[in-house]
């Protein structure tokens, strides 16, 4: 039976007798095929990567192997180079994805986070409200969420990205670009944001608590993948699940092994947490229903890269499913 064509009914009883099989498979003494989970510095990514580290992803049946990339935007190329099936992402890099390659538009499986406040815009010191960006330099990295904050950003004081000189820059240069000078401002986040703030020579100007429901990062799959590991993919939500409640009973454990691959303190990295809010699996059935908020929040998004010549017409919405979250409940 091909998963794409399982019944709402057939769904979980599949996915108990797959997920049986790959107990009784480990219990024979064979390793499952390494899955590549591609992480990136953001606190919000972290989690797969300690489950691999706790040893979580093995009591499920996987063999996570987390690979480091310097900014998402090496993860957009490394999915369109078909490098990787699954990817830890915002829901602007996934409309991008579904742009530039329709046919593997991956799937939306799982909800990271929403970011309240993690997502900013610094500016230097001399800069004191957002209305004084007009004509200044500001570091951006098209692929990820920083034309599109900035864009929400600026309108709410009148302005238009074309009002501004966007700088296309990796992420990790920004912080360094914000000291010299050679850019007024940088739309990051932490660790990012982190480094920029530890010299005191900027301030955040705004930041995504203004900008509720509309900042998220997600599990994106490609759709082949989805058709022959369903299985797999029931499994990884249920490692990312566990991880969260092992980082609950162990927080410092888990704190000190996120922050060090970050290589941020405990404390940096337990305040830039407190701009993410997480969402059990229970909460997860709402936010990835039909019509729900990450719909909701793909086809605005969508509308916004448009507007701003980031899309062009014609480019497909990810399609999203409640279904493995359900399976892994």
């Amino acid at each position: 039976m091909h998963w794409r064509h399982l019944t709402a009914e057939s769904f979980p009883l599949a996915v108990c007798s797959a997920l049986c099989s790959a107990l009784l498979l480990g219990a024979c003494g064979r390793k499952p095929a390494p899955l590549s989970v591609p992480i990136s510095n953001w606190p919000g990514y972290e989690y797969f990567y300690l489950a691999s580290k706790l040893g979580i992803d093995q009591d499920y049946g996987l063999e996570i192997q987390p690979i480091q990339y310097p900014d998402p935007q090496v993860i957009v190329h490394a999915y369109l180079q078909g490098s990787i099936s699954v990817a830890q992402l915002t829901t602007v890099e996934v409309v991008d994805l579904c742009a530039r390659d329709p046919r593997r538009c991956p799937e939306v499986v799982l909800v990271l986070n929403e970011s309240r406040g993690g997502d900013r815009i610094a500016a230097a010191r001399s800069i004191a409200s957002l209305d004084q960006l007009r004509g200044k330099d500001v570091a951006v990295t098209y692929s990820t969420l920083g034309p599109y904050v900035l864009s929400r950003a600026l309108d709410s004081v009148g302005l238009q990205l074309h009002d501004v000189t966007l700088r296309n820059m990796p992420l990790s240069t920004m912080p360094d670009a914000l000291r010299t000078g050679q850019v007024q401002a940088a739309v990051f986040f932490p660790p990012f944001s982190d480094y920029a703030a530890r010299d005191g020579q900027s301030h955040v100007l705004f930041d995504s608590r203004s900008l509720p429901g509309e900042v998220f990062d997600v599990l994106a799959v490609d759709p082949a993948y989805l058709r022959d590991h369903a299985d797999q993919v029931v499994q990884l939500v249920s490692v990312w699940a566990q991880a969260h409640r092992q980082a609950k009973r162990e927080p410092q454990r888990a704190l000190a092994l996120m922050a060090r691959r970050e290589q941020v303190s405990v404390q940096e990295f337990r305040e830039s947490e407190q701009g993410l809010v997480y969402f059990d699996l229970n909460q997860q059935r709402d936010l990835l229903k039909p019509g729900g908020v990450i719909s909701r929040n793909l086809a605005r998004v969508l509308a916004v890269q448009r507007q701003l010549g980031l899309t062009p017409p014609g480019a497909p919405l990810p399609v999203v499913s409640s279904r493995y979250v359900e399976a892994a409940s």
